[in-house]
């Protein structure tokens, strides 16, 4: 039902409502708008609400933002497109085969194999940085790579203990989630370093940057397309392999295709996650790589914070996603996300 269904006094009450929520969505983004076009002054003068009445406009804010006196505008945004874009097809691409082998495939994981992961990977580690002398690098490759033998060995043996299905892998995927991002942001940093004194350079790089927003951005992209990929008919699929298709063809010729409407939903998800995290950039540039979060996060002087730069700054990274979102919502207007709302 849409308020052009509604008759008399409901209607006009359901469309001053509509107004209300669309002049409290909107409020922010025009508060900033005009805030990026006001002088120190103008600011910290006191509120002013409309240019050219309240207040007179000026371009500073902008000028020293396209300038670069306010940091590498460019650069920052040209290293937000790249990192946001590659992390985004790359985890859609992953998460969407690792959705559908969750959804089409029976697993069956014995948990003493995942014990004996754990154990083998802190032990083998504490073994070789405290007993043997390695570096915490080689320590960490080392022990990661005997504890992934291990536990694959030891999963195709006769283990007591529970199995673990499909839905508890799933879980285990959106269960990264829910750790804090300050704890993975961390040890994703000392691992950088370390492997930089291997010669392995992670930090302020396009690569670390890259991996580390795939990583984050699996979970979510697994949950989504675990659901879109459940409602399509397995009755295609099976007439398929029926043909002898191979699974790989099934799956990048039938199912990827069918399952487009959620692909642009989930990366469109994804990539807006992507450019607005700010910690695993903080925590993993510095200069070369860092992206429009950092930049509008430094936009301060000895006096404090200058919310002018800051919201010209801001409404840089802020229209891209409005652009995004103004894309999603017509597509599903139109219905080509039909399938994805189901």
């Amino acid at each position: 039902m849409s308020v052009r269904d509604l008759k008399g006094s409901g209607r006009w009450w359901a469309l001053a409502g509509c107004l209300l929520w669309l002049a409290f969505t909107f409020f922010p983004l025009y508060w900033v708008a005009i805030t990026s076009f006001k002088s120190p002054l103008g600011v910290v003068g006191g509120p002013t609400y409309i240019p050219f009445v309240d207040f007179d406009p000026t371009l500073t804010a902008w000028s020293e933002l396209l300038s670069g006196a306010r940091g590498q505008f460019y650069n920052t945004f040209i290293a937000s497109t790249i990192v946001g874009l590659s992390a985004s097809v790359l985890a859609t691409f992953i998460g969407s085969m690792a959705a559908y082998a969750l959804v089409r495939f029976t697993f069956e994981v014995k948990l003493l194999s995942g014990v004996i992961f754990v154990v083998v990977a802190f032990g083998g580690y504490l073994l070789g940085r405290h007993v043997l002398g390695y570096g915490q690098a080689i320590s960490l490759i080392f022990a990661f790579v005997a504890a992934l033998a291990l536990a694959i060995g030891s999963s195709r043996m006769k283990l007591p203990g529970p199995l673990l299905g499909n839905d508890d892998i799933v879980f285990w995927f959106v269960s990264q989630r829910m750790f804090p991002p300050i704890v993975a942001a961390f040890a994703l940093f000392l691992m950088y370093t370390e492997m930089g004194k291997l010669g392995f350079k992670l930090v302020d790089t396009y690569t670390g940057l890259t991996f580390a927003y795939v990583a984050f951005s699996l979970p979510i992209v697994i949950w989504l397309m675990r659901d879109f990929f459940a409602a399509l008919p397995v009755e295609v699929e099976e007439a398929a392999m029926v043909d002898n298709v191979p699974s790989w063809r099934i799956f990048f010729g039938i199912v990827l295709p069918m399952s487009k409407p959620g692909l642009i939903a989930t990366f469109m998800i994804t990539l807006a996650f992507v450019w607005n995290e700010f910690l695993f950039a903080l925590f993993l540039t510095s200069s070369k790589w860092q992206t429009l979060p950092i930049l509008v996060a430094g936009q301060n002087s000895q006096r404090g914070d200058e919310w002018w730069s800051i919201s010209a700054a801001a409404l840089v990274a802020i229209i891209p996603m409005v652009v995004m979102a103004g894309i999603l919502s017509r597509l599903m207007r139109s219905g080509l996300l039909l399938g994805a709302i189901k």
